[in-house]
């Protein structure tokens, strides 16, 4: 699949509202903060361009796919470890992936992207502590550092809270969707 860099409003209308709709785990509270965090993420892991981890400067690669770049063996372990204890949710993980048994290979975070934001939105929903709030971006920051990215990465709080920041001037003039909370976002 060739690599397309997406705006901040498709990809929340296309990928992230599809995905969030798909799980129906969260309420329209929660799904408003769960929207940015997830796009925060996207932002910040591939710039919503690249759907493989960037060579580093020796020239090596990582394992991490698609535009939330999740690593495979994270992709397994929430297979393995916690949807196969959930047969209801690994039943509509299931169907966003298009089978209908089984477990989708990490591959498919690169080629269906509704698929990888479930995936990360599942990654989160292990992670402990309350999400953030929805005009909150340093907390979100704080959160993806802490659950996403973790101590070992080598991402910065500071770099997701200035690409969020960024992108929501022209998510709260998007003419599609009411933000009422805009007045509370901040970048810090």
């Amino acid at each position: 699949m060739a690599e397309v860099t997406w705006t901040a409003q498709a990809f929340l209308e296309q990928v992230i509202d599809p995905a969030l709709e798909a799980l129906a785990l969260d309420d329209a509270a929660a799904r408003d903060g769960l929207r940015l965090l997830l796009l925060g993420t996207a932002l910040q892991e591939s710039g919503l361009k690249h759907l493989r981890q960037l060579p580093n400067r020796d020239g090596s690669r990582g394992p991490a796919l698609g535009y939330f770049q999740m690593e495979p063996a994270t992709h397994d372990d929430i297979w393995a470890t916690w949807l196969a204890y959930r047969g209801p949710l690994a039943s509509r993980v299931l169907a966003v992936a298009g089978l209908l048994a089984g477990r989708p290979k990490a591959e498919l975070l690169v080629q269906n992207h509704i698929y990888a934001a479930v995936m990360a939105r599942l990654r989160y929903r292990r992670a402990p502590g309350r999400l953030p709030a929805a005009g909150d971006v340093a907390a979100m920051a704080a959160y993806w550092k802490a659950h996403y990215n973790t101590a070992l990465g080598r991402g910065r709080a500071s770099e997701f809270e200035a690409k969020l920041a960024a992108a929501l001037p022209a998510l709260r003039a998007a003419p599609q969707r009411a933000w009422p909370e805009a007045q509370a976002f901040s970048a810090g």
